[in-house]
């Protein structure tokens, strides 16, 4: 019997242990190479890394909701139907967002201490809104688009989060942009290996990419609490208040209980010592009502030049989808045609992330202007010469430049505007860029199907981005910052 063990229990166990390693190894490198590179230069020891891991997880579930979606709005109808189902999404998600977005961060800058919680709370959201759609996403129902809506909601909450929270895990040899970029292009690698995974479990049923999602943002959850303490430190914060003139200071909001000065002993009733309270009250009560004015003109003409490119790119997104399933590219299929756009803006996207990291120039506003300007070159080009090569040329330098683009506004934010507003500059930026995408998708959705008309629009509100934004962001660059971390 000692024999049958060892001729057949030993070489087999030691068979199957020598199988298991060999299938473990590729994997285990891989996890080992991506845990160097996102722990890099320092990032590990401040808790970046942490972040750029969540926010890998936060790209994955959105991609597989994103699917789920996808496959019952526009995929499973005919093309007019197609464009009705679009356009009804659009107005029951994106127009209620607009409305609850501005509360996001006047809400978020409550709860300074609960960052943690807060994005922890958002994936948990997720989960529940995920579990939600299950049943209604194979039909298309009415009921489909309030989930949706609250999704949508999460996703930008967490996104407002992250942003307020980059600075404070921020490595001394790391600049802002890079910081950004390393953050984005972990998000866009998850999203690329989810897409075919969301695909696979969509064979089994549409309901199965949502399972997916749910796994992946209660795995989000836990390591939104893993971050490290410093991410909900309220140190030298307060409650946002932006202010109309630019040359007015940002300063933290007092208490609602008025500060009335205790008078001296023997002087209750001295008339200078109410007049001087009055007065400081008086001038507390006439600070500015809110805006986006003074978070200076850097970053004010960096969100007109985003929002032109967001306007493109929620317009490429619908105009070519419809496009190239009634058109498709020269001699192939409209799922092929389409696929390849989506390459190319996917690409496009992910080559702009890898620009940012490796960038080194100090000026984001010189960023802005250059990626702004060959968007528009791209789209007078595609409109004059339409053909397949330009359509999937526009597409690549959409990516490019939406990417660069939101990379320097996120850097000019953290760079210029007082961490006791960042948290309510980042909502209001997210929110106006969102509805720019929703008005160049409704755009999209409406134009007749001409390539040549399509790309004509496009490049129409990009020379008025152009035209509002380039000069102003140019002489900011001249005039230089107080600021010289951001690279």
């Amino acid at each position: 019997m000692g024999v049958i063990r060892s001729a057949h229990g030993g070489p087999l166990r030691r068979g199957g242990r020598s199988v298991g390693r060999a299938l473990r190894a590729p994997v285990t490198f891989a996890a080992r190479g991506i845990r160097k590179a996102t722990n890099a230069h320092g990032a590990g020891e401040s808790g970046l890394a942490k972040l750029i891991e969540l926010h890998a997880v936060h790209s994955a579930g959105d991609m597989l909701i994103t699917i789920a979606l996808a496959s019952t709005v526009f995929f499973s109808v005919p093309t007019d139907q197609a464009r009705g189902r679009v356009a009804l999404y659009l107005a029951i998600t994106m127009a209620p967002f607009t409305l609850l977005a501005p509360v996001i961060g006047p809400l978020l800058d409550r709860l300074p201490h609960g960052r943690r919680a807060a994005m922890a709370a958002a994936m948990i959201t997720r989960v529940v809104l995920a579990l939600t759609m299950t049943g209604a996403v194979a039909t298309g129902g009415l009921e489909l688009y309030p989930a949706a809506l609250g999704v949508l909601v999460a996703s930008k909450a967490y996104g407002v989060v992250r942003s307020a929270v980059v600075p404070r895990l921020l490595p001394p040899r790391i600049s802002l942009v890079k910081a950004n970029s390393r953050v984005t292009l972990g998000g866009l690698l998850a999203t690329g290996l989810a897409a075919p995974l969301g695909a696979g479990l969509h064979q089994l049923g549409p309901a199965w990419p949502l399972y997916g999602a749910c796994v992946v943002f209660l795995l989000g959850a836990y390591l939104s609490l893993s971050l490290p303490h410093a991410v909900d430190s309220a140190k030298g914060e307060a409650r946002a208040r932006l202010a109309s003139n630019e040359h007015r200071h940002h300063r933290p909001h007092l208490p609602q209980r008025s500060r009335r000065p205790r008078p001296a002993p023997g002087r209750r009733g001295d008339p200078g010592v109410w007049r001087a309270w009055r007065e400081r009250r008086a001038v507390r009560d006439r600070r500015p009502k809110p805006g986006l004015r003074t978070v200076g003109r850097s970053v004010l003409h960096a969100l007109q030049a985003n929002s032109a490119l967001r306007m493109l790119s929620g317009f490429l997104t619908f105009f070519l989808a419809f496009l190239l399933r009634v058109h498709p590219l020269s001699g192939l299929s409209p799922a092929f045609s389409l696929g390849m756009v989506a390459v190319a803006a996917g690409g496009g996207n992910a080559l702009g992330t890898a620009i940012g990291a490796l960038l080194r120039s100090r000026g984001p506003e010189k960023t802005i202007a250059v990626v702004l300007t060959a968007a528009l070159a791209s789209t007078v080009v595609a409109a004059v010469l339409t053909n397949a090569f330009f359509i999937v040329l526009v597409a690549a330098v959409a990516g490019i430049s939406q990417a660069l683009g939101k990379q320097s506004l996120d850097s000019l934010i953290q760079r210029d505007v007082p961490e006791e507003v960042r948290t309510s500059a980042f909502a209001r930026s997210e929110t106006l860029l969102q509805m720019s995408w929703v008005l160049g998708g409704g755009i999209g959705i409406l134009l007749p199907l001409n390539g040549v008309l399509g790309m004509a629009v496009a490049a129409g509100f990009l020379a008025l981005g152009v035209a509002t934004a380039v000069r102003g962001l140019l002489t900011a660059a001249r005039r230089g910052t107080p600021h010289p971390r951001v690279a």
